[in-house]
């Protein structure tokens, strides 16, 4: 029979996208099958790298703060989500959130794939149109 888990807050790891997340469940903290669940918190100035997640879905939820993401194949589209806002991707759907903001964002993120990282894929050819920092 399998067993309920909790899993303390706290430790956490740098995503390929670039950036910090703290630990929740996954495959690797859990041995959940279905489903992996995340705090992230965005600094001021942060923005992830261009990428999607392979057959996976992604619902975010935002604690606190504001952000922007670009998405769609060419990251063609923008939107900007708030706190109390729920935001839904697609899975295979090109995206990239970033805070243009001066205040910290905080976000409670969960995929159906149980494993952290291994369907994240960088779209390295979409770069050059992504959100910058320094060229804001």
């Amino acid at each position: 029979m399998a067993e309920c888990k909790i899993i303390r807050g706290g430790a956490g790891f740098h995503g390929k996208q670039g950036l910090d997340y703290f630990s929740g469940i996954s495959a690797e903290s859990a041995g959940s099958k279905a489903i992996c669940m995340h705090l992230l918190e965005m600094p001021p100035g942060a923005a992830a790298e261009p990428h999607y997640h392979e057959a996976h879905e992604t619902a975010i939820y935002v604690l606190e703060g504001s952000a922007e993401m670009l998405h769609g194949p060419e990251l063609e589209h923008v939107m900007r989500v708030e706190a109390g806002d729920y935001l839904y991707i697609p899975a295979g759907v090109p995206h990239q959130p970033y805070n243009p903001t001066e205040k910290p964002v905080r976000a409670v993120i969960a995929r159906t794939d149980p494993n952290e990282q291994e369907s994240v894929v960088l779209v390295k050819e979409l770069s050059s149109k992504a959100y910058r920092p320094s060229a804001q």
